[in-house]
């Protein structure tokens, strides 16, 4: 008779837990639908509890969709899996010549990009960035290792490493402020020519190669003032003198991904390119990422790094299943924005359950409006999702939907 309480008692347990499962799942259904009635038009969402590899919630999942910024989730999981979360870039001074005696060094330098984002100044890097691969930084070393007091001869810029378009597909290959900076292997500032980013350098491996003139000026160093500056390529036979690191791959992710940093995308993209690929080009990049997601099992249509073009498509069913794969790669995860607190995400969520338990990569077009990350459930299962709102005529009030439908993912208690 006990063991056929206890029996009993059990039933009523596991009848009890699957019916409380069971009603959590019709309440995340019903506030999804909510939320896609709210959105109303060209949508797709899927929802996978990846605790328990269960899907909670799907509509349209395989419908291709356009990602807008959800692309750099494609972009930076390619790039920490690609260069390892570990590694640097470099931006380098190389040389053909010789030096006295004194310290007169008498012959070529070159400046070499290495395809660094946050190459620049000190102090426009340390607003923008809170760090980065200074200019100043630079000279400095080259002076501490060679001991250089003057120079006699030229100085070359050599963008070599990338190709030379400025910009991406959607605008022609041409600069524009959608990028938010020029590309280029030797960018300086992010290739703006004023502080408040109103205009471009005309040729910004040119303007490196001139501040790397007054930044030797600065350190002490004699440059004639005719002394030739121009751009070429940094022949095998040159010597290294000095190399300056960007921050870890893993860090320049993070400044790609918390603010949705189109400059930074296109610039690893291009970096995916010349590392991996046939060439430092938007469009060998775009083939390595596509090549990597391969291996998912996973095939969008992109050609680009950033999600600005429209020619760019991907189903919500994709990018989940690449946000599985890297859900336990912490350098990726945490690039993304934080719910109520960081990025993109800083005033969404903010005061609700979701805020701090759901991190995310959101993408804003004029008609688009999407949201794709983790929620940590009340259950604390991690709940993995993608929102794909396609016709939105005010992509701001569709942000505030996908903000709505997360923290139903967030109070989830299956």
């Amino acid at each position: 008779m006990a063991l056929a309480a206890t029996g009993a008692l059990l039933g009523a347990v596991v009848e009890a837990s699957a019916q409380s499962t069971a009603a959590a799942q019709r309440s995340l259904s019903r506030a999804m639908r909510s939320g896609l009635r709210a959105a109303g038009g060209r949508d797709g969402v899927d929802v996978v509890d990846t605790t328990t590899g269960q899907t909670l919630f799907s509509w349209a999942p395989g419908v291709p969709r356009l990602p807008a910024s959800i692309e750099k989730v494609y972009t930076t999981s390619t790039a920490l899996l690609r260069f390892g979360p570990d590694t640097r870039l470099m931006t380098r001074v190389l040389a053909v010549g010789t030096f006295d005696l004194g310290g007169g060094f008498h012959g070529t330098l070159y400046l070499k990009g290495g395809g660094d984002p946050t190459f620049g100044s000190r102090s426009f890097d340390h607003t923008a960035y809170g760090t980065g691969a200074t200019m100043q930084q630079l000279v400095a070393n080259l002076v501490r290792a060679t001991g250089i007091t003057s120079i006699s001869g030229r100085i070359v810029g050599d963008e070599s490493y990338f190709d030379s378009l400025r910009g991406t597909p959607p605008y022609g290959y041409q600069a524009s402020s959608w990028i938010e900076g020029e590309l280029s292997a030797l960018v300086y500032n992010r290739g703006l020519a004023t502080p408040a980013g109103t205009a471009f350098q005309r040729r910004p491996a040119l303007f490196a190669t001139q501040q790397f003139v007054s930044a030797l000026k600065a350190a002490g160093v004699k440059v004639p003032r005719q002394t030739r500056m121009y751009t070429g390529v940094t022949p095998a036979a040159a010597q290294q003198l000095a190399v300056v690191h960007s921050p870890k791959i893993s860090y320049l992710v993070k400044l790609t991904n918390t603010p949705s940093d189109n400059f930074f995308a296109e610039m690893l993209l291009k970096g995916l390119g010349a590392s991996f690929g046939d060439a430092g080009s938007t469009a060998a990049g775009a083939a390595v990422v596509r090549s990597e997601l391969a291996t998912f099992g996973v095939h969008p249509q992109l050609n680009d790094g950033s999600g600005l073009s429209r020619s760019d498509l991907t189903s919500p069913r994709q990018v989940v299943t690449v946000l599985e794969r890297m859900a336990g790669n912490a350098n990726f995860t945490d690039s993304l924005a934080i719910g109520g607190e960081t990025g993109t995400l800083q005033d969404e969520m903010r005061g609700t359950v979701a805020q701090g338990n759901c991190v995310g990569k959101t993408g804003t077009l004029h008609d688009v409006a999407n949201l794709a990350g983790y929620c940590t459930a009340r259950d604390g299962h991690k709940l993995v999702f993608a929102f794909l709102l396609n016709s939105q005529s005010n992509p701001d009030y569709g942000h505030e939907v996908e903000a709505n439908m997360a923290v139903a993912l967030a109070k989830y208690d299956g």
